[in-house]
C-alpha cells in the first residue's frame, strides 16, 4: 500500500515538470469514436482502465498487454446507448496462441451517428443520411518475464457520412508490470497512435492519440480494487481559461473565484486523473460495484450555474450460470447519460459441454 502511494505521488511530481500551456484539446483529431469505452466496465470506471489483468477481454481493446491466459476463449459483446440517437459498441474474442506463448485477441469497434436531415444550399429537404466509422483490431501480448507483459494492437478504421469515405490505420503499444506478492499493477500505454490515409475532405488529420500512465492496487484487508489513471500526458496544459467566465463552480456547487496560478495549476493536474473504484464481493468475486470520477470531463462539460452529476460514472456487474453481465452509467451533460451494456463468456466453455 505504501508503495502504491510512493509510486502515484512521483508520477504526479514527473507530470508537474512539464512545460505548461493551456488549451482544450477536442476537436483536434479524426475518428474520435477510438477513445470511447469500449464497455460497461470501461464506462462505469471513468472512460479508461489500463492495469486490471482478468478474464475481461475487452479491456485489451486499448491496453494490448493486459491480455493473458485468463482471455483465453472470451467473447465479449458490448454496446452504448448514448445521447441523441448516437451509439457504439465492440466485439472482441481473445485465443491463446499456446505454440507461440502469445495471447492474441480480435475486436471490431464501431459508431452509429444517427441519421441527419439532408438539404440542399436553399435549405430544402432532400431526406435524410446517416454516417458511421468501424475500426478492426488485431492484437497480442508476451510475457517477458514473471512481472513484465508487452502488447501491441493494429488498427484498420473505416468511416462512411452520406456519400464520403474515410479510412485510416492505428495502433496501440501497453507494459504492464505485475507485483502478484502485493497485488499491484503499472502500466504505461501509448493509445491510437496513426493517421488517415484517406480524408472525407481534402485534409487528412492523425487519430487521438492518448498516453496513459496507471497504476491499480487491490486492498489487503478488503474487497476493494482502487485505480487512477492519468491521461492525456502527450500534452501537459489543457486547461481552458474562459475570458467571460470569472467565477466557477467547485465540486460541491458553491462558487469560488480562480485567481492563482497555482489553484490554475491543481486544476490542470486533476484533469488528467480518473479515479475509480471496485468492490469484489462474493466468494469468487462474481459481483462488483464500480464508481469513478474523471475530472476533465465535470469540467467541460458541466454548467458553471447548474449543479450536475458530469464526471462521475457507476455501475455493477455480475456472474452467473458462466455468463457476466455489466452495466456502466456516465454521466457527461444534463442533456443526457450514457447507459453501457456488456455480455462475456467463455466459448471454451460451452463447446466442452457438447
Amino acid at each position: 500500500m505504501q508503495s502504491t502511494i510512493k509510486l502515484t505521488f512521483i508520477i504526479i511530481i514527473v507530470l508537474s515538470t512539464y512545460i505548461t500551456t493551456y488549451a482544450q484539446i477536442g476537436g483536434r483529431y479524426v475518428f474520435e469514436f477510438l477513445g470511447s469505452p469500449q464497455s460497461a466496465r470501461l464506462t462505469s470506471l471513468g472512460g479508461s482502465l489500463i492495469t486490471v489483468a482478468d478474464d475481461d477481454v475487452s479491456l485489451a481493446a486499448s491496453n494490448p498487454a493486459l491480455l493473458s491466459e485468463k482471455t483465453d476463449g472470451q467473447l465479449s459483446i458490448n454496446h452504448n446507448f448514448s445521447i441523441a440517437d448516437i451509439s457504439n459498441g465492440y466485439l472482441g474474442y481473445g485465443r491463446r496462441l499456446k505454440k507461440l506463448g502469445i495471447d492474441a485477441h480480435i475486436g471490431i469497434s464501431y459508431i452509429s451517428f444517427g441519421d441527419f436531415v439532408a438539404a440542399d444550399e436553399y435549405g430544402n429537404n432532400e431526406g435524410t443520411f446517416s454516417g458511421g466509422e468501424t475500426a478492426l483490431t488485431l492484437g497480442a501480448s508476451k510475457k517477458l518475464n514473471d512481472r513484465i507483459t508487452l502488447g501491441a494492437n493494429i488498427k484498420g478504421i473505416f468511416g462512411n457520412m452520406e456519400s464520403y469515405n474515410s479510412s485510416g490505420i492505428g495502433a496501440d503499444i501497453g507494459i504492464l508490470y505485475t507485483r502478484p506478492e502485493s497485488e499491484m499493477i503499472v502500466a504505461f500505454l501509448i493509445k491510437n497512435i496513426g493517421y488517415q490515409l484517406s480524408a472525407y475532405g481534402n485534409n487528412a488529420g492523425a487519430t487521438p492519440l492518448d498516453i496513459q500512465i496507471g497504476v491499480s492496487q487491490k486492498l489487503q484487508h478488503l474487497p476493494f480494487r482502487f485505480s487512477i489513471t492519468a491521461h492525456n500526458l502527450q500534452k501537459w496544459g489543457i486547461r481552458y481559461d474562459d475570458p467571460n467566465q470569472i467565477e466557477q463552480q467547485s465540486l460541491f456547487g458553491e462558487e469560488v473565484t480562480e485567481t492563482s496560478s497555482f489553484n490554475k495549476g491543481i486544476d490542470n493536474l486533476f484533469r488528467h486523473l480518473i479515479i475509480g473504484g471496485e468492490f469484489l464481493l462474493g466468494k469468487t468475486q462474481g459481483i462488483k460495484i464500480r464508481f469513478a470520477y474523471n475530472h476533465l470531463r465535470r469540467k467541460e462539460l458541466s454548467l458553471s450555474n447548474f449543479r450536475s452529476l458530469a464526471g462521475f460514472s457507476a455501475g455493477f456487474g455480475f456472474k452467473i450460470k458462466g455468463i457476466n453481465i455489466d452495466y456502466g452509467l456516465g454521466y457527461y451533460h444534463l442533456a443526457g447519460t450514457a447507459n453501457h451494456l456488456s455480455v462475456r463468456t467463455d466459448i471454451n466453455r460451452i463447446f466442452r459441454k457438447f
